[in-house]
């Protein structure tokens, strides 16, 4: 960013890169990093469905198009292989290859090595990661890691169990019965699990049940008369591709704790072992999830939005993405039609993150589409741009209008009685992952403000929606307002730092929540500004943001800048530099994207995601989009907001 060309040059670069990500059909579908914690779980679920079968491949009696998917019986052998070459130098395992080691982790792969018979061939291996999980606190540091919640940790025990590594007096008795009762009812039952991991509820309860019956003989027979009904609900709520969330954890102890008790032959456990094969990857490593298509589209188009040209050319996606909207009500969560899941895959569920993305990025298509129609000038920075076709005549603008109608009444029902968006379910509030989040709510607020005053959305009723809107989003303000952190930050939901204390990531919250107050016009208010200020404060030296390192981080995990957080934080700044110290800040950080983009360094992804509960993820195209999102804001703003060349020079020498 030396000079407004060597800044145009980079961008154009990056928008290059992002668009030439697409698929053949013209949206983005990503790659998730390979998952240590998957591997693990569909080993274990697929070694046990051998065990069962009496020594039988895993993938014995598949369709044959899932047969023929993989190199069958390797499946098992490959997925140790690639577990025991991503053991850390600890002797634990993290989540993906760039995670620090954790206890999860780490228990569910040494419980793998043992259901599948390998414990003897890698006993070196193993005694190191039991020294790791006995340095960790065992099963009491598990416990630890995930507090009231037992989404996870009666799972990972189940797993170890299973493998005869933990009691079964360590798994905790699951209500299981109660997944009979009508989905409304469940955010007042106060479950033991978060309200996407009912098949967790269902399956590792029954596994509980069977491995180690109540005394009680009133409770075994409540239990009992629930088994059949609660595994029907459980087939009910099952997609079509067979995985659950289309997640690899949770569809493998749904597999494994099945298998256990003898229901090999149960539909449920026969397409759930199929998706287990056919999401097995050449090197034998699974992903946590198959994809994340309909986030990284949306993601991507918003990103895109500061270039008429490179947003002409996202056209294609459109129907693709009016095709994405879910259009009845949900099984899984029973939520009404009118939201967005992050695929187009079966097992993808509606969401407060999702819907507004797509809403958005649908804003930004149609926008364009009308601009170009209309024949109105471009917005700032975008005068020296080469100009693209636009956006085909024959786009579907009733389409697009009914589908944001829907995805808006949806996110207005969805909002919680404190202001804030929860991500699945209105009401469910006791554990962490089911409470309203900052980052969704920021996320909602600038959907609804978008689509708010376009008259043909509301077809003459206009007031009364303007009104409802107009409530929601000053609920929602009141909500952020409450959760913002005493130092200024705000904390996300869905994404986190690993080497953050709690493991939090206020740098992804905080940009994203400031985002809503510049898009709404309130960057003065006192939240907004302490915010701001914040934000500015965490950046580091070399002009990038992330989290500081001990050495033996760095020696596992590389350098402490983060290109996904310094694009995020850039891109929350650029909008509004009302400082000396921001104007500062905005150059030093677009400075070091520009140097990233020029190095290839800006394609380097961190895990950032923060799935299910500390669960850890990356997405390869994380950092190409929000680079291209905030070098994207960096070359719009207008002239008089432009650093001066001689200063860059200095800052990128």
């Amino acid at each position: 960013m030396v000079e407004a060309e060597r800044l145009n040059r980079a961008y154009q670069l990056a928008c290059r890169e992002l668009l030439a990500r697409r698929t053949p059909a013209g949206h983005w579908e990503g790659c998730l990093a390979s998952s240590a914690l998957a591997t693990a779980t569909a080993v274990s679920a697929l070694s046990l469905v051998q065990k069962e079968r009496g020594g039988e491949p895993p993938t014995a009696g598949l369709s044959r198009p899932a047969y023929e998917r993989c190199k069958p019986d390797e499946l098992i052998s490959r997925g140790l292989a690639w577990l025991a070459r991503a053991q850390n130098a600890d002797g634990g395992w993290g989540d993906t290859d760039k995670s620090l080691s954790n206890i999860a982790t780490t228990m569910l792969v040494r419980a793998a090595f043992e259901l599948a018979g390998a414990a003897q061939d890698h006993a070196r291996l193993l005694i190191r990661a039991e020294e790791y999980i006995a340095s960790q606190g065992g099963v009491a540091g598990l416990r630890r890691r995930y507090g009231r919640d037992k989404t996870f940790a009666a799972p990972i025990l189940t797993n170890c169990a299973l493998a005869g590594l933990a009691s079964w007096r360590e798994v905790s008795a699951l209500p299981f019965e109660l997944a009979c009762l009508p989905q409304s009812w469940y955010r007042f039952l106060r479950l033991p699990v978060v309200s996407y991991a009912i098949p967790a509820l269902v399956a590792i309860g029954q596994a509980r049940y069977f491995h180690r019956r109540p005394l009680n003989p009133l409770v075994r027979l409540w239990r009992s008369a629930a088994v059949r009904r609660s595994r029907r609900v459980l087939e009910q709520m099952q997609p079509a591709s067979g995985g659950f969330l289309e997640a690899t954890p949770l569809t493998s102890f749904v597999v494994m704790s099945l298998a256990s008790v003898g229901h090999l032959g149960h539909p449920v456990t026969q397409r759930g072992r199929e998706f287990l094969v056919r999401s097995a990857r050449p090197d034998g490593s699974w992903p946590i999830d198959t994809n994340l298509a309909t986030w990284v589209t949306t993601l991507s188009i918003n990103a895109l939005a500061d270039d008429s040209a490179s947003l002409a050319q996202c056209a294609p996606s459109l129907d693709w993405l009016l095709d994405c909207q879910c259009q009845q009500t949900h099984p899984y969560t029973g939520a009404a039609p009118g939201g967005w899941g992050w695929s187009d895959l079966s097992g993808s569920v509606p969401d407060a993150d999702d819907t507004p993305g797509a809403l958005l990025a649908l804003a930004k298509l149609d926008e364009l589409d009308r601009s170009r129609s209309d024949g109105r000038p471009q917005g700032p920075g975008q005068a020296n741009r080469p100009q693209g076709a636009g956006l085909p005549e024959d786009v579907r603008r009733d389409g697009i209008v009914q589908a944001a109608r829907r995805g808006m009444v949806w996110l207005l029902d969805l909002q919680n009685s404190d202001g804030g968006w929860p991500t699945f379910c209105r009401g469910w509030g006791k554990l962490p992952f089911d409470r309203s989040g900052a980052d969704l709510t920021a996320h909602v607020v600038r959907a609804l403000a978008v689509w708010r005053n376009k008259p043909s959305l509301w077809a003459g009723e206009q007031q009364k929606h303007a009104r409802r809107i107009d409530r929601a989003i000053e609920r929602g303000f009141a909500f952020l307002s409450r959760r913002q952190q005493p130092d200024g930050s705000w904390l996300p939901l869905w994404f986190g730092n690993q080497y953050h204390p709690q493991e939090e990531n206020p740098i992804y919250g905080t940009a994203r929540v400031l985002l809503a107050y510049h898009e709404l016009g309130r960057s003065g208010s006192p939240a907004a500004q302490r915010g701001r200020a914040w934000l500015v404060s965490q950046q580091r030296r070399d002009g990038s943001w992330g989290l500081a390192l001990s050495a033996a981080h760095t020696s596992v995990c590389g350098e402490a800048s983060s290109v996904e957080e310094t694009a995020l934080a850039v891109e929350a700044l650029v909008r509004e530099a009302a400082s000396p110290q921001e104007r500062q800040a905005i150059e030093r950080g677009v400075a070091w994207l520009v140097e990233a983009v020029e190095s290839g360094r800006w394609q380097e992804s961190s895990p950032i995601g923060f799935y299910f509960a500390k669960l850890w993820y990356y997405e390869t195209l994380y950092p190409l989009i929000f680079t291209v999102a905030a070098l994207g804001r960096a070359v719009a703003r207008p002239a008089d907001s432009q650093p001066q060349a001689h200063h860059l020079n200095e800052l990128c020498a």
